[in-house]
């Protein structure tokens, strides 16, 4: 279904990404993934999967990474900006470094990703940005405000941008998973067992009694609705934040 189209998903290595990469090129598309870890994007690399080091906190490094992406497989036609990083901490332990850290990753980075590929994007008949949000990007995370406020940043830039191409053969939606079985969620639960000491069923209980079905979603599923947005029944999905969480509302 998607054969010939060029899917850019950044933090491809490992997760989400690497699960959105591998159903895309299931579907036929040729996908360049990027990260900084070059050996982990090099142990991803598969049928229609191509690594690229890439640091979506650098402009330089986007604009020449993606030029380098459309130079080897065409215009870029599906964008998934997924490279993040989520870390807790309340307002008052929050100093400029770490809420600069976090925008410049979780909104600057989708920034640029963005913008550089609808670059090529818009001379093509048809295209999809399909931004990696969290549930965090549609109410208020407790213990995490400045994650919080870097998602409802990605969210607002997706409807925008929505607005903005509404009459054009492009669309831009946001995933908004709850706690996904990924690297991110082993790293929150070591963190929280070394500021409790809890054990780690105790830590990573926090994370999965978050999700009304009472487990974690598997990045598969993320995948799965990512695939269906490229599908052209989706086509007048436009613009919203789809959750995967498990039936929390």
């Amino acid at each position: 279904m998607l054969n010939g189209k060029h899917a850019l998903v950044t933090g491809g290595g490992s997760g989400i990404g690497l699960a959105i990469a591998r159903a895309l090129a299931a579907e036929g598309a040729q996908v360049t993934i990027t990260g900084r870890r070059i050996d982990r994007l090099e142990a991803a690399r598969g049928d229609h999967i191509f690594p690229l080091a890439m640091d979506v906190m650098d402009e330089f490094s986007v604009v020449q990474g993606v030029a380098e992406a459309v130079a080897a497989r065409g215009p870029i036609q599906i964008c998934v900006p997924n490279a993040g990083i989520a870390e807790g901490r309340s307002i008052l332990k929050t100093d400029m470094e770490f809420w600069r850290t976090m925008m410049a990753t979780n909104v600057d980075g989708a920034f640029l990703t963005i913008r550089e590929s609808l670059k090529t994007m818009v001379n093509t008949d048809w295209g999809r940005v399909i931004a990696v949000s969290s549930i965090a990007g549609i109410r208020g995370l407790k213990g995490a405000p400045t994650y919080t406020a870097s998602k409802h940043a990605l969210l607002g830039l997706i409807r925008a941008l929505a607005a903005d191409y509404a009459k054009k053969p492009f669309t831009f939606n946001a995933l908004c998973p709850a706690y996904v079985d990924t690297d991110i969620v082993d790293m929150n639960v070591t963190s929280i067992m070394q500021r409790t000491g809890w054990s780690e069923a105790e830590a990573r209980a926090t994370m999965v009694n978050v999700n009304p079905h009472g487990r974690l979603i598997a990045p598969e599923e993320v995948a799965q609705a990512a695939v269906w947005l490229c599908h052209d029944a989706s086509g007048s999905v436009n613009g919203q934040a789809i959750q995967i969480a498990g039936g929390e509302v």
